[in-house]
């Protein structure tokens, strides 16, 4: 064991021999070191278990393969590109909505070059990063005024601590709903300063409770979307129009968080109804705040508008600098708004609208496709087969509205190699698959795969089963 030691490659000739390939020549070095390290503590290992048959199993030129192999496996970057096979448009945990090719432009544009982000080219003096996209929103939504923070959780928090810190916010107990990470609507009240005074039942709420629950220390009256599920059955809330009028005789604001919110009527798709942000604005809503990587399809981002009073009272407060968006998001954000001006042109380049706006027609046709591909790759290891199945639109929005689509689903040519093992297989391979499985069968909707990656999916496919 000791002389088997003795025949293992210096890290010297080992980091060599990885400089010389591509790409690794172009990485960084204490990077490659740490990999050959790895790599040569696991043939350590190797050595102790008994596993290294002789010194020529420990020549560098024996090694090679395994050893590029492992760098790349341990070189790659953390956060990287995977191929989203689920057919959920908005997926929260695969980087929710995709952007538009005006938006990756400008992102580029303003990552790579100096910009005019906080400086008026009027004036030549500094300027306000907000300007380039509140006319747009205003546009848009018909408020008077508007602001962007970082995300959505942030825009209630900024709006709380700005408008009712120390003081009641009255909410329907139907609407205390917990977003994504386990992040609760009452907690971030609390971290506002803002007081939760719940009023009515969870399935029931009426006119009277909210003019009950007010006093003198009563800030605002709080309704909150309750975008990612549905009470249905014996249930009552109170319209945003009411709650603006018990708003007005009290002088009182009224906040609207939406959530997912939208600038696209989804019912020219005979979708569900999800209230716009536009429709908000008109029933008389003073402050509505909703997310900007969710069905709008644009970068994270919280967007709020409203009346102009309290959205200024918004843009002085401290916390809006520890929020602000950077020049990328702006540049994003921007970009996609723009889209929207032509609803037509949105519902063509906005990629979440046109993913959730695929017909069945389109979607069957883009399975069969790729599975062909698949049998035509390696036939040998699986087959692939269409079938109906369901799309979701994801991010909190429409949670009850299946999007009709075909689905392909991989039986492998191995029966012991289960769709569990298949799926897991999948996340390891070069750029990684996330597929789903439905009765005991992996399957892949191509909604949410491009067409130029459904070659590559047949390849993750192969990688895993090979």
């Amino acid at each position: 064991m000791t002389t088997l030691f003795r025949h293992l490659p210096s890290m010297d000739a080992v980091l060599a021999h990885l400089v010389s390939k591509k790409p690794f020549d172009s990485l960084p070095r204490p990077l490659l070191r740490q990999a050959a390290d790895r790599f040569l503590d696991v043939v350590r290992e190797e050595i102790r278990a008994g596993l290294v048959p002789g010194p020529e199993a420990l020549a560098l030129p024996a090694l090679a393969p395994r050893l590029c192999a492992f760098a790349a496996a341990h070189t790659k970057p953390r956060f990287r590109r995977v191929l989203n096979a689920t057919g959920v448009v908005v997926h929260t945990n695969l980087g929710r909505s995709l952007l538009a090719d005006a938006a990756v432009t400008a992102v580029a544009e303003a990552a790579a070059r100096y910009s005019n982000l906080e400086f008026d080219l009027a004036t030549g003096e500094r300027g306000s990063r907000y300007s380039h996209v509140e006319d747009l929103l205003k546009t848009l939504t018909g408020a008077e005024a508007a602001l962007v923070v970082n995300n959505n959780a942030a825009a209630v928090l900024i709006i709380l601590d700005t408008l009712a810190k120390g003081r009641e916010v009255i909410v329907s107990r139907g609407q205390l709903v917990e977003i994504g990470g386990s992040f609760r609507i009452p907690e971030v009240m609390a971290k506002s300063g803002a007081i939760l005074k719940e009023v009515g039942a969870t399935n029931r709420t009426h006119r009277r409770d909210y003019e009950n629950a007010i006093t003198d220390a009563t800030a605002a009256l709080l309704k909150v979307h309750t975008s990612n599920f549905k009470i249905i059955g014996f249930t009552k809330e109170v319209p945003l129009k009411e709650l603006q009028e018990i708003g007005q005789a009290h002088n009182l604001p009224v906040i609207e968080d939406l959530g997912s919110g939208n600038l696209f009527d989804f019912s020219i798709l005979a979708m569900g109804h999800e209230p716009t942000v536009q429709r908000v604005v008109a029933d008389g809503a003073d402050v509505v705040s909703f997310s900007g990587d969710k069905v709008l399809g644009g970068p994270q981002a919280g967007i709020i508008v409203g009346k102009k009073h309290y959205i200024d009272r918004i843009k002085k407060n401290p916390l809006n600098r520890a929020l602000r968006i950077d020049k990328m998001t702006l540049a994003a954000l921007e970009a996609t708004l723009r889209l929207y001006l032509d609803p037509a042109l949105a519902a063509a380049k906005v990629p979440t609208l046109a993913l959730i706006g695929q017909s069945p027609d389109t979607l069957r046709k883009k399975a069969r496709r790729l599975a062909a591909i698949i049998n035509k790759t390696a036939p040998q290891l699986m087959t692939a087969t269409t079938r109906p199945g369901a799309s979701r639109v994801g991010g909190g929005a429409f949670p009850e509205e299946d999007l009709a689509t075909t689905l392909v689903a991989i039986t492998p040519a191995d029966a012991a190699v289960t769709a569990d093992a298949l799926r897991e297989r999948l996340l390891g391979v070069t750029p990684p698959l996330v597929a789903r499985i439905e009765h005991d069968t992996l399957c892949l909707d191509p909604r949410t795969l491009a067409e130029d990656e459904l070659a590559v999916a047949a390849q993750a496919l192969v990688q895993a089963l090979e």
